[in-house]
C-alpha cells in the first residue's frame, strides 16, 4: 500500500481544488496541508523550505521529495504507477492523452490567466488594496476571461463533446471547472448565454460529488455573499 502524500494547498487557489480533488477521485493516500494565504501562511520560511517557489499547491512525497506545479504534480503521480484509479482521468491511450494535454497546455495562457485576472482584479485587489481597481482594467480582463470562456462553449464543447475531449470526464474538466468557478466569487456567473458550458459544469459537478461541493465550499460561500450584496444594491 502507498504511504500518504502531503498535499498543500488552498481551497481559495484553482489548481489547488483540482488536486484537492483529484487525489479523492483516485484514492491517492494523502495527507492534507491547509495553508492559509489569506495569512501570509505561504510566505514564512518554514513554508519556504517546502516549496521555494512559496505557492500552492505544492506536495512532499513520503520519501522526502518536493514538488509544485499542479501538471507536474499530475505528471509526476501517473509516472509513479502507483495509483490505478488515476488512468480514469489522465487516460493512458496515447491520442487520448494527448488531447487531454492539448486542454492542459492551452488553458495556462487562455482560460486560467484571464479567469485569474479578473477574479483578482474585480475582487480580490479592492480587497487587499482598499481601492477600487480601475474600471477599465476590469472590464479588459473581462472581455479576455469571456473570449476564453466562449472557446470552451463554442470550440472545446463542441456539438458533440460530452466533456472537454471527448465522452468520459478527465484531468482537463477538473482543471477547467475550478478555473471557471473562480469568477463567481466576484459575482459574474460563466454560465450565463451558455447553455453548453453550464450542462458540462452541471456533469462535471454530478460526476465528482460529494469532493467538488466540499472543494469549492469556501467559493460557493463567497459567490453567495456577492450575491447578498448586489441584492442590497
Amino acid at each position: 500500500m502507498s504511504k500518504s502524500i502531503k498535499l498543500y494547498f488552498d481551497l481559495m487557489s484553482q489548481p489547488s481544488r483540482a488536486l484537492y480533488i483529484l487525489f479523492d477521485l483516485a484514492k491517492i493516500p494523502t495527507d492534507r496541508q491547509p495553508v492559509a494565504l489569506r495569512n501570509g501562511a505561504h510566505m514564512t520560511d518554514e513554508f519556504k523550505k517546502i516549496n521555494r517557489f512559496q505557492k500552492v499547491p505544492c506536495i512532499v512525497d513520503h520519501d522526502g521529495f518536493k514538488l509544485s506545479e499542479s501538471i507536474a504534480i499530475l505528471r509526476y503521480l501517473d509516472r509513479k504507477n502507483e495509483f490505478p484509479l488515476l488512468k480514469n482521468f489522465y487516460p493512458e491511450d496515447g491520442k487520448k492523452r494527448a488531447l487531454v494535454d492539448e486542454f492542459l497546455e492551452w488553458q495556462h495562457n487562455s482560460l486560467r490567466v484571464f479567469c485569474a485576472m479578473y477574479f483578482q482584479f474585480a475582487w480580490l485587489l479592492p480587497i487587499m488594496t482598499g481601492h477600487p481597481s480601475k474600471p477599465e482594467r476590469v472590464e479588459e480582463m473581462k472581455t479576455l476571461m469571456e473570449n476564453a470562456l466562449d472557446t470552451i462553449e463554442d470550440t472545446w464543447l463542441g456539438d458533440t463533446n460530452k466533456f472537454l475531449t471527448g465522452d468520459t470526464l478527465t484531468v482537463a474538466d477538473l482543471w477547467a471547472a475550478c478555473e471557471i468557478e473562480q469568477p463567481t466569487m466576484a459575482g459574474y456567473d460563466p454560465r450565463n448565454g451558455r447553455p453548453k458550458l453550464t450542462n458540462w459544469l452541471k456533469q462535471v459537478r454530478t460526476a465528482t460529488n460529494p469532493v467538488y461541493d466540499e472543494a469549492h465550499r469556501i467559493v460557493y460561500k463567497v459567490a453567495e455573499n456577492e450575491k447578498k450584496k448586489k441584492a442590497k444594491l
